[in-house]
């Protein structure tokens, strides 16, 4: 058995080189200047999910008291009082997100403005409550 090898010609060489600078500049054009994409702060995606998870859970109990026409158990004003543990649980990852190095931290300022926001909302209610 005779191994054979591949003859490389002139033309073949032409061809990488021209492959291998096709490939870098679509990756110069997809990224600017060459430098990688950044990636989103972990901990601001967690706040981002606990914002949104808070906001169901607020629907859901404004619809149930609408529903019950106010008359509801003290098992809705604990979901309340987790819903404000959970709100005040995303505002301090989204600051915590904010520390993370080389990334992009739009999550953790969205996070930390729906936290920010729920969380005075429900501080607001309970204090309006007792009163």
């Amino acid at each position: 058995m005779f191994i054979r090898r591949k003859i490389v010609t002139e033309e073949d060489r032409a061809k990488a080189i021209a492959k291998a600078r096709e490939k870098q500049r679509k990756k110069m054009i997809k990224t600017r200047y060459g430098q990688t994409r950044f990636r989103h702060a972990r901990k601001g995606i967690y706040s981002c999910w606990y914002a949104a998870v808070v906001c169901i859970l607020l629907i859901l109990m404004i619809l149930i008291s609408y529903v019950g026409k106010g008359d509801v158990n003290i098992f809705i004003g604990f979901i309340g009082l987790g819903t404000l543990v959970l709100s005040a649980m995303g505002l301090w990852l989204g600051v915590k997100g904010l520390k993370e190095r080389d990334k992009n931290y739009i999550t953790c300022k969205v996070g930390i403005g729906l936290n920010a926001a729920v969380l005075l909302g429900l501080i607001a209610i309970f204090i309006r409550g007792l009163f």
